[in-house]
């Protein structure tokens, strides 16, 4: 006999649940594994739960659930099993015999819906099959609430569903409630990042989504935890109804009934950057830490040390300050460093703060530099810096020259650079040199003419050609490159039109783990991308709404959403864009679409 292929729907009528004769039974229903005939890939499916779903007036203390399935079970993730509206902890589990009993932690509150959640937290015995899930809703008072809303959480960056989040409901509208209080109603995602909801009150409330490390149902602004909201107020207008899909719990396998569910609200998770501004440390190699970004310094000087004499660098997100002292002279053990920058007081408000700091070195640092000064190496005496190129990427990347220090004395013009045909004969060849907009000690080189097929390209960076802040001279080095001739590299080719902002278009490996290859538009252009392997990849677009070339997260207190991010969409929403060897590839993508 096999078990039938469904899931126990939560408004079953009271007496069909009690009757256990509906529900179909498996063969090997034992906690021995069978010694024979086909694995068992079937789900564990409940046949009893008391008291019964929809049950009211429920006791407030010292009440247990009892969930009785067709086989014996096991909670392999405790956590998973969660009461809503939460409480301080989650509810307690226990196996007995086929039974999985939940006892809250604390007593319920008088005349509230109440729904148990037990999705992602049960296995049956011999395989390890999962069971799909299962909302048991109840009341302790004479009304049970019968609104839903639904909706799905994805990560901002990827747009991939993110299963396990925590989403929470407030009727607090303040933007503090969901730093200080426990929501109205929570839930978990499935695995396609989907929610529901259910049996909820009519009324406005904020919508939250979070993934809640310590499962204390409150969002932890302390880097470790990311946060979604919707833009607005959300009212519930749909009511439940258990054969509706969007309040099933399907096997995640089951990718045609997952994707038919109605999603009412799209939320993206990011992790959200400090807002708190002061200073949090600092290192006497050279940096100061800020805890908010967008840090802003009117003025900062060194005791003792003129101000000519410091050089200093913000990084893209402007939290971290990095320093040099363009003085050759030995430097004492501390330097006193004040920096009068905008702190934010008790009150919130950022404030100009005049604050001391100490650039000390440790003990450890103390006895490296005794042991430098007496084992002195090449590398302590040399202008250090690195040249790169790659072969898939120099036609636009060029050359990246970067120093480890500043430069004070540079001599670009020393610099040769040389083609070599397939014959062998060598000719100098054109450059220009562009310093890096965010970083002083980064520069690109750029070939002034075509690259060639079959050519070989050498950048000569001559001896003493560049001079650091610590008065040392660079050594030759020379880098060689050619262009790719592997007949099975392909090209891809993006027409992007529709484009009235600046944007970041981004070749992403399959998994999205990684960027590629990266373009930043203003205007409709052509971009190509030769010497691509055969493979799959992602496309990425994101609107660069401040122009600082990086993908900015969101902000939860200033309620600003994440920038945009949006994939190129092909015949399946998800598909990555495959491309075979030996192949030119020419994809349109019209930005004002794709965003709108």
């Amino acid at each position: 006999m096999m078990k039938m292929k469904a899931y126990l729907p939560l408004l079953l009528p009271l007496a069909a649940l009690g009757a256990s004769l509906l529900f179909s039974h498996s063969c090997a229903n034992t906690t021995q594994a069978p010694t024979g005939g086909l694995k068992d890939t079937i789900p564990p499916v409940i046949v009893k739960i008391s008291p019964a779903p929809l049950s009211r007036n429920v006791a407030l203390e010292k009440v247990s659930f009892t969930f009785t399935f067709d086989e014996y079970v096991k909670v392999k993730t405790a956590s998973a099993i969660i009461i809503s509206p939460p409480q301080s902890k989650p509810p307690k589990s226990k196996v007995k015999g086929k039974s999985v009993i939940v006892t809250p932690v604390e007593p319920l509150l008088p005349n509230t819906t109440y729904v148990i959640g037990l999705a992602g937290a049960i296995v049956d015995n011999n395989e390890g099959n999962a069971f799909p899930g299962y909302d048991y809703v109840f009341s302790t008072g004479d009304v049970i609430d019968s609104l839903f809303i639904t909706g799905t959480v994805l990560d901002c960056s990827t747009l991939s569903p993110v299963g396990g989040a925590t989403v929470m409901l407030y009727k607090d509208r303040a933007d503090s409630a969901v730093f200080k209080s426990r929501p109205y109603m929570a839930t978990r995602t499935d695995a396609w990042g989907y929610f529901s909801l259910r049996n909820i009150q009519d009324t406005l409330y904020r919508l939250y989504a979070l993934t809640d490390q310590n499962s204390n149902s409150l969002y932890d602004a302390d880097g470790t935890e990311n946060i979604a909201f919707a833009d607005s107020l959300i009212r519930p207008v749909r009511v439940v109804n258990d054969s509706l899909p969007e309040l099933q719990k399907y096997d995640a396998k089951d990718t045609l009934a997952c994707l038919a569910r109605e999603s009412e609200h799209e939320l993206l998770l990011f992790r959200e950057k400090p807002s708190k501004q002061t200073i949090m440390n600092s290192r006497r190699t050279g940096y100061i830490t800020f805890m908010a970004p967008e840090a802003h310094i009117d003025t900062l000087w060194m005791s003792g040390i003129p101000s000519s004499r410091i050089i200093s660098q913000f990084n893209v997100e402007r939290d971290s300050l990095e320093l040099w002292v363009n003085d050759r002279r030995r430097m004492p053990d501390t330097l006193k460093l004040f920096v009068n920058y905008r702190k934010t007081d008790s009150l919130g408000l950022l404030v100009s703060t005049t604050q001391r700091v100490n650039l000390a070195m440790d003990a450890e640092q103390i006895k490296a530099e005794k042991k430098a000064r007496k084992e002195v190496k090449h590398e302590d005496t040399t202008c250090v810096f690195t040249l790169k190129a790659e072969p898939e990427t120099v036609e636009r990347q060029g050359y990246r020259l970067e120093f480890t220090y500043p430069i004070i004395n540079e001599s670009f013009d020393s610099l040769k650079f040389t083609s070599v045909n397939p014959k062998q004969v060598s000719s100098p060849a054109a450059f220009t040199v562009a310093a890096d907009s965010l970083n002083l000690r980064r520069y690109s080189i750029m070939p002034a003419e075509k690259l060639l097929t079959g050519y070989e390209y050498i950048l000569k960076v001559p001896h003493r050609a560049f001079r650091d802040i610590n008065g040392y001279y660079s050594d030759s080095l020379e880098v060689k490159v050619s262009l790719p001739t592997d007949e099975k590299l392909s090209t891809l080719t993006l027409n992007m039109a529709g484009v009235d902002r600046r944007y970041i278009v981004e070749i992403m490996n399959e998994k999205k783990s990684q960027v590629l290859r990266s373009e930043i538009i203003d205007s409709s252009a052509v971009l190509t991308f030769p010497y691509m392997k055969a493979g799959k990849y992602h496309i990425r677009v994101t609107q660069d709404v401040n122009r600082n070339t990086i993908v900015d997260t969101g902000s939860l207190l200033a309620h600003r959403q994440p920038e945009k991010v949006k994939f190129l969409k092909l015949a399946k929403k998800d598909d990555p864009l495959e491309i075979k060897e030996n192949t030119d590839i020419v994809q349109d993508i019209n930005l004002a679409e794709l965003f709108k």
